[in-house]
């Protein structure tokens, strides 16, 4: 994801995947990343992740419980958003990806342009 490091992106995809709040502990017995990790790097994982606004947190006992602040959609527009910007020239940009795109996903777009002129 955009914005994130390689270990912050393997994080937040354990909080997206889980349905409930998770203590540190939990996240490293979900993450694979073929190496073993230090509780402490985890813990420090995801307190940049809340530093950023990626998790939110909340005490339970001694400990912190986190989830994601914002869904994987919204993380992807986000990314979007900031990738266009940071292009220069957004239109341009725009321009591109829209003439790259499958009729697949050029259905997809028209379907979230007409919902969006809906509302």
């Amino acid at each position: 994801m955009h914005g994130l490091g390689e270990l912050e992106a393997v994080v937040m995809d354990v909080l997206w995947r889980d349905a409930t709040p998770l203590k540190v502990r939990d996240v490293l017995e979900r993450l694979d990343t073929g190496r073993q990790l230090a509780y402490t790097t985890v813990m420090t994982v995801l307190d940049n992740l809340h530093r950023k606004q990626w998790v939110e947190r909340e005490r339970d006992g001694k400990a912190y419980v986190y989830e994601a602040a914002l869904t994987r959609e919204e993380a992807a527009a986000r990314a979007l958003h900031d990738v266009l910007a940071a292009s220069g020239d957004a239109h341009g940009a725009l321009m591109h990806f829209v003439a790259s795109v499958s009729d697949e996903e050029t259905d997809i777009r028209r379907g979230a342009l007409r919902k969006k002129r809906r509302r």
